[in-house]
């Protein structure tokens, strides 16, 4: 058995602080690729927002993790030497420092393997809208 690969880059426009949903433009990547089993991973090619997997049926979820990381990493330019880019720039870096840029979702007969209740989401740490790059990769057969 031989091992295929795709590759795309998203670009994602983000509303500021919070979630974005982008799940259905990576489950069409994955169909579009043609590979039935694998593994997909997902890399956010910056260093102010994250990758999440999260709950996407109640949107109190998605509103409760971002107001626990206002009230975790405050805003505060007293608290930091990096303020050039804002007062929002190093929270920012510091929620990104506790999340994570980059994860893995098995590709299984040719959907992600997410479970009922998942969705992978973007997690803006920023307060103005940016547009992000998110580099997928599925290797797999």
């Amino acid at each position: 058995m031989s091992l295929r690969q795709a590759r795309t880059t998203l670009s994602v426009r983000t509303h500021g602080q919070g979630l974005t949903d982008i799940t259905r433009e990576v489950a069409d990547f994955v169909r579009r690729s043609g590979i039935a089993d694998g593994l997909l991973t997902a890399f956010i090619q910056h260093t102010s927002a994250s990758l999440t997997v999260q709950e996407n049926a109640d949107p109190d979820v998605l509103a409760d993790l971002n107001d626990f990381f206002r009230r975790i990493v405050r805003e505060d330019p007293t608290l930091y030497r990096h303020t050039m880019e804002g007062p929002d720039d190093m929270p920012a870096h510091i929620r990104a420092a506790l999340t994570s840029v980059q994860v893995s979702i098995p590709v299984l007969t040719g959907v992600m393997a997410l479970g009922t209740w998942q969705g992978l989401y973007v997690f803006e740490h920023r307060a103005r809208p940016h547009d992000r790059r998110v580099v997928l990769h599925l290797l797999g057969s």
